[in-house]
């Protein structure tokens, strides 16, 4: 087993700092100070590791990329037929690991500055292609090619209209009633 490196570890701390400022302050208005103060950090250290809050930011969202990411993978070992493969693709993006208030709202926040940012908006563009793509994979299996498309967008819709929802929640998500509705979801759509 390979030891982490205090970089490493440090880079993980500012990060969950990051995501803790930005849901409760806000992208727009939270200062690397304040990421600083909720990390035990200095700004100096933050500059140090990412460069500019928006380095920070593109960190935080590679983070959270990396566990819908591994939250997919996981999904897709399992599944064998199209409908559980769209099953996983929605289980990923209500994974435990990933489905939380604070969480889902820097999620938001990023989607919402990432046309202002080359870095963040990269970002988005690869995420929103994955997704679309393994949703379609899945789709073209199953229906008709002229349902295809509308059928995507309401299961992308669907996500991201959730995600919207718990960004903006007062209490603590239940990401595996989320899962079950989302499959309930997949089946409204596939036959």
């Amino acid at each position: 087993m390979s030891r982490k490196r205090i970089r490493d570890i440090r880079n993980e701390e500012l990060i969950e700092a990051t995501i803790i400022a930005v849901h409760e302050r806000g992208y727009g208005v939270v200062t690397m100070a304040e990421i600083a103060r909720e990390a035990g950090a200095s700004a100096a250290s933050i500059n140090y590791y990412f460069g500019s809050k928006e380095g920070l930011m593109e960190a935080t969202m590679r983070h959270l990329l990396s566990k819908l990411r591994k939250a997919m993978t996981e999904g897709y070992a399992t599944a064998r037929t199209p409908r559980e493969r769209l099953y996983a693709v929605m289980d990923a993006n209500f994974a435990d690991t990933l489905y939380t208030v604070p969480q889902c709202s820097i999620w938001m926040q990023f989607w919402a500055n990432a046309p202002y940012s080359p870095r963040l908006s990269r970002l988005h563009r690869i995420n929103r292609a994955r997704v679309r793509s393994h949703v379609l994979a899945e789709l073209r299996t199953v229906l008709p090619e002229d349902q295809v498309e509308t059928a995507r967008q309401a299961l992308q819709c669907y996500m991201d209209g959730v995600w919207l929802q718990a960004a903006q929640s007062e209490s603590a998500l239940n990401p595996a009633a989320a899962r079950a509705a989302a499959h309930r979801v997949v089946d409204l759509v596939i036959p």
